[in-house]
């Protein structure tokens, strides 16, 4: 059969809401519960924070999207800069974090639906056989509506998403009617304080509500005009969820009931509030806001889900053209332009990850999720820094101002990001890396590179390994044997040296490959065309 191509059907508006719609998911339903939790009435910092630490990382990659539009592109510019080793590495990353995500997501949906269908679930809120079954068919549903062909998915994501963001607009004007300042000032968070800001980044789903920024990186080959839409939709999704996450944290927070918080607690809300607006909006009396909830939290999470089997799917198509997976992953379907068997294998593998004890609550593993993902990322700046270097003649229609401050600050926030998910994630998310890097040097098949990509590799093994030590060793959830604020200091130096050094680990020449079935563009950089 002939080999398709990626089609280029999406524009800004597209672009724009593929990422609110990503990021309007399950993290509007549950973030403001479990954040208060940690921090309490300085929750809000968190959500600025997050959304800055993000920004830098978004900024990074408008520029590497603008310059060199790719599918799955933060999989691709690893393997640009620092060959097959690297590359395999956040392949893995980044196999584990998107397949994930859509699981996720599936998971907030039946949580929400057990008001209707109470079958859906046990005692314990975690899901009963027919509860998987449905989890299943969700998935699948997802998987026949990105089959056709990319131009029917942006159209029905358009949709969606505008009803997802009409519902947390109305939930914000209507909770902020029954707002009481004081609340603001109550204690019973934990850990609360700077801590506890710091730990709801990853622990309580601030970040990963924000990671949706990723999807017109991941859609680049597929947009219209990508050197000036990518970069505009990354800025634009991010600040319009900043802005509905932060009145959303405080209409939550300033609407509990006096009565309950005094009791309860922030953290001790959780035990009382299973779905927290729907629970919360009951505790006030207001009957129509508990039924568009619940509607809209069957539709949010269910819209998020459905982006984020798309973006595995050209995740594992990227993964495919690097060459470490086989060549069925990387065929495009000619007649929808969509990489149908990478999406069999999202669907797969997303259905998978429903069925592990962890994901039975949405919780569960939220913190491995987002720092999987940050770690996706988390080359970004260095292979950015290293293009810079190496191609500066490259035309980048959306150059980075300030780089040489931005680039460093947006790795240093990765790094932070990762090590503030705690111990309890760090040691099952760095050995997996460790191991992926001495399986693929030990039983990959070497061609003529090997040695130089060894080499180019180092710097990210390394950090690997001292980040885990020094997260065994730290106050976020470790020994402790390094207090804070040193061990947060110790991480930045760390992050630094490592930035430096993989900067200067970057391949001497750049080699950009050209996909018969993607965008092509006019660099005036070394590019080698590889036949698919």
């Amino acid at each position: 059969m002939a080999q398709g191509t990626l089609k280029k059907k999406l524009n800004l508006l597209d672009l724009t809401l593929l990422g609110v719609g990503s990021m309007i998911g399950s993290g509007w339903l549950y973030a403001a519960l479990t954040s208060s939790g940690y921090a309490g009435g300085l929750t809000g910092w968190g959500w600025l924070l997050g959304a800055v630490m993000v920004l830098l990382l978004g900024l990074v990659f408008a520029e590497l999207a603008a310059a060199t539009p790719r599918a799955g592109g933060c999989v691709r510019y690893p393997q640009y800069t620092h060959g097959n080793v690297v590359g395999f590495m956040i392949g893995v990353c980044s196999l584990l974090a998107y397949t994930s995500t859509a699981g996720v997501e599936v998971e907030a949906v039946r949580q929400y639906a057990v008001y209707w269908w109470p079958a859906l679930g046990n005692a314990h809120g975690t899901p009963s056989t027919l509860g998987f079954i449905m989890q299943a068919l969700l998935l699948f549903g997802f998987f026949l509506l990105n089959y056709w062909s990319v131009k029917f998915f942006g159209r029905m994501n358009t949709i969606i998403t505008t009803f997802k963001f009409i519902v947390p607009v109305m939930v914000i004007i209507t909770l902020f009617g029954y707002y009481h300042g004081a609340n603001l000032q109550a204690p019973g968070a934990e850990p609360g304080g700077v801590h506890g800001v710091l730990s709801s980044l990853t622990s309580a789903g601030i970040v990963f509500a924000y990671l949706g920024f990723r999807q017109a990186v991941d859609f680049a080959s597929e947009a219209k005009n990508p050197q000036r839409n990518i970069p505009i939709a990354i800025m634009l999704a991010i600040a319009i969820s900043f802005v509905v996450y932060i009145l959303l944290q405080f209409a939550f927070m300033g609407a509990i009931p006096s009565n309950l918080l005094s009791a309860n607690g922030w953290v001790g809300l959780k035990t009382i509030f299973q779905s927290p607006y729907a629970d919360l909006a009951r505790s006030l009396g207001i009957t129509w806001l508990i039924n568009l909830i619940l509607i809209d939290a069957v539709i949010s999470p269910a819209g998020t889900g459905n982006i984020y089997l798309a973006s595995a799917s050209r995740v594992l198509f990227a993964w495919a053209k690097n060459g470490h997976l086989y060549s069925i992953f990387a065929k495009v379907d000619p007649r929808s332009g969509v990489p149908r068997g990478a999406l069999w294998l999202s669907l797969i593998l997303s259905i998978a990850w429903t069925l592990p004890s962890e994901f039975q609550v949405w919780g569960g593993l939220i913190g491995a999720v987002t720092s999987a993902t940050i770690f996706t990322y988390l080359p970004g700046p260095i292979n950015a820094a290293v293009m810079r270097s190496r191609l500066p003649h490259l035309h980048r229609p959306f150059k980075l101002p300030l780089f040489s401050v931005i680039s460093p600050l947006a790795f240093i926030a990765s790094s932070l990001l990762v090590y503030w998910s705690g111990w309890s994630v760090d040691e099952l998310l760095l050995p997996i890396l460790l191991v992926s890097w001495a399986g693929f040097i030990l039983f990959a098949k070497k061609d003529s590179n090997a040695a130089r990509d060894v080499k180019s590799s180092l710097w990210l093994a390394v950090y690997c390994l001292v980040m885990l030590v020094l997260s065994y060793l730290g106050s976020f959830g470790g020994i402790n044997a390094i207090s804070s604020p040193m061990d947060i200091i110790l991480v930045v130096i760390v992050t630094l040296i490592a930035y430096y050094w993989g900067v200067a680990s970057g391949h001497k020449t750049v080699v950009i490959t050209r996909d018969e079935d993607e965008f092509e563009y006019e660099p005036e950089v070394v590019v080698k065309t590889r036949t698919a």
